[in-house]
């Protein structure tokens, strides 16, 4: 029986409808991309919107700490997920059958991990933040999330169909019921913990809708089922990602967290809202890298030439909008604080001036996706990652009692660049990506092609 096709198709110019109205695969992928990037964009829009009210409400030092909690329980946030999700996604894309096992022992090993996780945020912020109660439940409610997140096993399922608007549905569903208690919350005047409330529910909710949808999909969790020898299968290949998994979210987090413990939570409430303006862009390599990957994979296997140069072009793609992003921004960040956020988060303006530059090498890092996976580099992307995460704590230890939030961005920025380009200078395989960066980094107007 043939798949009825999608309505959006009706609305395509004719030339590309011809072209893939007769596709059903790459209309799943299109649909699937589309329900995922909808997502994105609604919480971009609506969550940018709510977090500026949220941010002036709460003002510089309750935003910092609340900020402060969410960097220190996500430092140990990689224990939870055990860097399982692509592993388990491509088993059930390979292996159907095995559908229960799969899901059954991944959501026991997430389960582990988050209980471990949990464990080691509480007892970190009890020894280091000794008597100070509030950042203890700030902390305690930001990583109790971890063990609601281990149902989202059941988005693995729908990412291996390409039925990711039901995934799309759970969280957006969540997503637009807390944010109505968010701004219950801003009208009534209510304390910085109903806030931390309020995003440990939106965590219960999305798991809670996720069940709800496996359930409509004629499924049902109570036959997942637990297999030592699927846990060990696992654990052998993820074991390298929960290293790199670890190092992503130090990288991630140490700046909050070493602003918080130096300079106080007020640093952190300044550096939190130049961040959020600052990374809402990154959505566009994901998006873009996503969508192209497949072609440079085809190309890698009959052609190496050709395969380069859809490398060379997707870099100079991308750091061009980095750039149209980045110069703007540069000159615009103090207006764009003071308008969204007001005075009291001003000194914000000269942070996201510095950090912007940042998403250069980050657009540069995601577009090393498809290198990464047709080399087979994983380990040099390891090896970097853990480097740059080393080299940004250091350059944090001797900026930011120096410089304070705009510190902590140049140390970002620097590491990113080591990390995501010059590093690559120093490993032979990734030499050719390092030429390939450097030539987009400068636009093509010198040729350094090696």
């Amino acid at each position: 029986m043939a798949q009825p096709k999608p309505r959006w198709l009706r609305y395509l110019p004719v030339s590309l409808r011809n072209r893939i109205e007769h596709r059903s695969n790459l209309q799943a992928i299109l649909s699937n991309t589309g329900w995922l990037f909808a997502d994105k964009a609604l919480r971009m829009g609506v969550g940018l919107f709510v977090g500026v009210w949220v941010a002036r409400y709460l003002g510089p030092e309750q935003f910092g700490l609340w900020n402060f909690a969410i960097a220190f329980a996500g430092i140990f946030g990689a224990f939870a997920t055990l860097g399982l999700d692509g592993i388990v996604v491509r088993n059930l894309v390979k292996n159907p059958e095995r559908q229960h096992e799969l899901l059954g022992t991944a959501f026991t090993l997430k389960l582990m991990g988050a209980v471990i996780a949990l464990l080691l945020a509480l007892i970190a912020i009890v020894l280091t933040h000794t008597g100070e109660q509030l950042t203890l439940w700030l902390v305690a409610l930001s990583a109790v999330g971890f063990i609601f997140q281990s149902v989202n096993v059941i988005d693995f399922y729908f990412q291996a169909k390409v039925q990711s608007k039901f995934t799309v549905y759970a969280a957006n569903t969540a997503f637009i019921l807390i944010t109505i208690v968010k701004l219950v919350l801003l009208v009534s005047a209510a304390p910085l913990i109903a806030f931390a409330w309020a995003g440990l529910g939106e965590v219960a909710l999305t798991s809670l809708f996720l069940l709800l949808a496996y359930k409509m999909n004629h499924h049902n969790f109570r036959e997942w089922c637990y297999d030592s020898s699927v846990a060990r299968e696992l654990l052998k290949e993820s074991w390298p990602l929960i290293f790199a998994s670890v190092a992503v979210s130090v990288y991630m987090r140490i700046d909050q967290v070493m602003l918080g413990a130096m300079l106080g939570q007020g640093e952190v409430g300044l550096y939190s809202v130049a961040l959020r303006l600052s990374e809402v862009w990154y959505v566009i390599p994901g998006v873009i890298v996503g969508s192209v990957t497949p072609a440079i994979s085809n190309a890698h296997t009959y052609s190496y030439d050709l395969y380069k140069l859809r490398l060379q072009q997707l870099f100079n793609n991308l750091v061009k909008i980095a750039y149209l992003v980045a110069i703007p921004m540069t000159f615009l960040a103090n207006w764009l604080i003071h308008l969204l956020y007001g005075e009291s988060y001003s000194n914000a303006g000269a942070i996201l001036a510095v950090h912007i530059w940042s998403a250069v090498f980050v657009f540069l890092g995601v577009a090393c996706t498809p290198w990464t996976i047709n080399e087979k580099t994983m380990k040099i992307s390891l090896y970097q990652t853990m480097l740059g995460a080393s080299i940004n704590i250091l350059l944090n230890f001797y900026l930011i009692p120096r410089y304070g939030g705009v510190g902590a961005a140049v140390a970002t920025a620097l590491s990113q660049c080591f990390c995501v380009w010059i590093s690559n200078y120093f490993f032979k395989v990734n030499r050719p990506l390092f030429w390939m960066q450097t030539n987009s980094i400068l636009l093509g107007l010198v040729n350094v092609k090696k």
